[in-house]
C-alpha cells in the first residue's frame, strides 16, 4: 500500500505543477514578476504547505489524502512560470511552519 501512496502523491505533484503552469500563464502576461503578491496564490501555498505539514491535525481524514491535496496545491503555487510563485510558497511555509513548530510545543 505504501507504494500506492507515494504514487498518489507523485501524480498529485505532477498534476498540481501542471495546472499551476497552465492558469499562471493565462494569467500573466509579463514574463516575470514585478513585485506583486497574488493573493489567491498565497491562499493555496498556505493551505497547501499546511496540509502537507501538518495532516496529523485533521483526524478525521485520513493523513494520505490530506497529504495528496496538501502536495497538489502546493505544486500549483510551485508549478507557476518562472519568476510567478516564489514569494508565495515562502509565506506558505513559513506559516506552515509556524503552525508545526506550535504543534509539536503543545502536543
Amino acid at each position: 500500500m505504501n507504494e500506492t501512496i507515494y504514487l498518489a502523491y507523485i501524480l498529485s505533484f505532477v498534476l498540481g505543477s501542471l495546472l499551476g503552469l497552465v492558469l499562471s500563464y493565462r494569467k500573466y502576461k509579463a514574463p516575470y514578476a514585478i513585485g506583486k503578491l497574488d493573493a489567491l496564490a498565497v491562499v493555496l501555498a498556505m493551505v497547501g504547505w499546511t496540509l502537507a505539514l501538518n495532516s496529523a491535525l485533521i483526524t478525521f481524514i485520513p493523513y494520505y489524502i490530506t497529504i495528496t491535496i496538501g502536495v497538489f496545491l502546493l505544486a500549483m503555487v510551485l508549478g507557476m512560470r518562472p519568476g510567478y510563485g516564489r514569494n508565495e510558497t515562502f509565506i506558505g511555509i513559513i506559516i506552515a511552519g509556524v503552525i508545526w513548530i506550535i504543534r509539536a510545543v503543545i502536543l
